[in-house]
């Protein structure tokens, strides 16, 4: 059986950097050197074309040598998804993301790529998408998928640009108000909090964090906790 190999970025964008461009030297350690193509979902886009957003997104892997096509170009998606080398889930909103999964058939077509060993980037909403669920999203539920189980690539759930900082509302709920709301009601689940500049790479059953800060990880029965680069990630994974 092949090895599943994941990248999933917290976000894009960084103060003072270009799009993607903070991700660079993670991403072109994770792909393999004979991959030149990647195959690219950009449903998330909501207020950008889908040409526009892949043109922004194709001058970044060009620096890094690889080509880029995406599946809204392609007149069959998940055809073009089971013939990728490798595949990138673009960010945006997660529920507009979903909903397009499922609309074009690439639920079940990216999940089967990956599980053959084609390597998957997600970043924001696309690393959302790589959970079970996209419960654990910061977005606004702008458009209703059929369901909210997504392509269940890892067994714990990502809160992609995770923050400690309270609301300038002083009522507010903080995020990690939410979360530890979230395992309360999903017994056994656990929460990544990925901070922003911070990824996650799977290699089959070894997982690493990627980045300077730690993730905060959340389950029912303990408080919150940080987990480090040099902590024992693997213990997520079955």
């Amino acid at each position: 059986m092949a090895v599943t190999r994941l990248l999933l970025l917290s976000n894009s964008t960084t103060t003072g950097l270009g799009y993607l461009e903070w991700a660079g030297e993670a991403v072109r350690d994770f792909l393999d050197r004979e991959i030149r193509k990647v195959t690219l979902v950009p449903y998330a886009s909501v207020r950008t074309a889908f040409d526009l957003f892949t043109e922004k997104v194709s001058e970044r892997f060009a620096q890094w040598g690889l080509e880029l096509e995406s599946v809204h170009a392609s007149d069959d998606p998940a055809a073009a998804v089971r013939d990728a080398e490798a595949i990138a889930v673009a960010g945006g909103n997660t529920f507009r993301l979903l909903h397009r999964l499922y609309e074009t058939g690439l639920v079940d077509a990216i999940r089967s790529r990956v599980h053959e060993g084609a390597p998957y980037i997600g970043w924001s909403a696309g690393s959302n998408v790589a959970c079970p669920t996209i419960m654990t999203t910061n977005d606004m539920p702008i458009i209703e998928p059929p369901s909210l189980r997504a392509l269940g690539l890892v067994p714990f759930q990502i809160n992609p640009h995770f923050t400690e900082a309270a609301s300038s509302d002083l009522n507010a709920e903080t995020r990690e108000d939410r979360l530890i709301e979230y395992v309360a009601l999903n017994p056994g689940m656990t929460v990544v909090g990925l901070r922003e500049g911070t990824a996650l790479r799977v290699e089959g059953r070894s997982m690493r964090l990627v980045g300077d800060l730690p993730a905060t990880l959340f389950a029912l029965g303990r408080d919150p906790w940080k987990l480090g680069p040099d902590g024992d990630w693997g213990a997520l994974l079955p």
